[in-house]
């Protein structure tokens, strides 16, 4: 499934042409007009990166990434703010509330999705490391506790994986976005979107994380 992105901004314009662009790139583009909705969005879809003007009506970006953050589960949620409010106080403001990047308007798409998979890529490999050190705890707590503890060993399951559904797979649980996966494979994101939809049906995993954990799991990787 493609990795989904939230932008918001009061200019329709500005929201479409990032909306278009990260289509085609292969994400998942969600869109708001100003912070409230955005924030019900959050609730709702829990992107896996956030694009957000600052200056807008109702809420501005400052108060959403504030309120973002306030939630432990977001408290890494990848945050870019595009904005023409770029003096040194504004920019210290912004990180000092959690943000990631800062991008000034006019901005070129081109960096802009550079940005994002730099961050996204990040990201992901930081969450597939928490959960090869947790996979990594459990073991060492079954080995030196005095008690016996019983972990259930999965038996062997008959999954079949194609080569290339293989290969997507190992790069998936380094934590690799899908135009990233696409990259190293001489892919398209929209080739990648297929094998992982093939995977998460194979697995019978609703996301990608799920995917990730059945892989380990049930030592599906390389």
């Amino acid at each position: 499934m493609p990795l989904t992105i939230l932008v918001v901004d009061d200019d329709l314009g500005t929201r479409l042409s990032i909306s278009d662009y990260l289509d085609i790139s292969g994400y998942s583009v969600i869109s708001a007009e100003n912070g409230q909705e955005a924030l019900r969005l959050v609730e709702q879809y829990q992107p896996h990166l956030i694009v957000t003007d600052i200056a807008m009506p109702e809420m501005d970006g400052y108060e959403l990434i504030k309120r973002v953050r306030a939630r432990p589960v977001f408290r890494l949620l990848p945050v870019i703010f595009l904005t023409a409010h770029t003096s040194t106080k504004e920019r210290i403001r912004g990180y000092q509330l959690g943000c990631d990047n800062y991008l000034p308007k006019p901005f070129e798409l081109e960096e802009l999705g550079v940005v994002i998979r730099s961050l996204l890529e990040r990201s992901q490999l930081i969450e597939s490391e928490w959960r090869v050190r947790l996979a990594d705890s459990v073991t060492d707590i079954s080995e030196t506790s005095s008690e016996p503890v019983s972990l259930k060993s999965e038996p062997p399951l008959e999954i079949n994986l194609t080569q290339r559904e293989r290969e997507v797979l190992d790069l998936l649980v380094e934590g690799l976005s899908n135009i990233a996966i696409g990259e190293h494979l001489h892919l398209s994101p929209r080739t990648i979107e297929k094998y992982v939809s093939s995977l998460l049906r194979k697995t019978d995993s609703n996301n990608r994380a799920e995917l990730i954990r059945f892989a380990l799991k049930h030592h599906l990787i390389s």
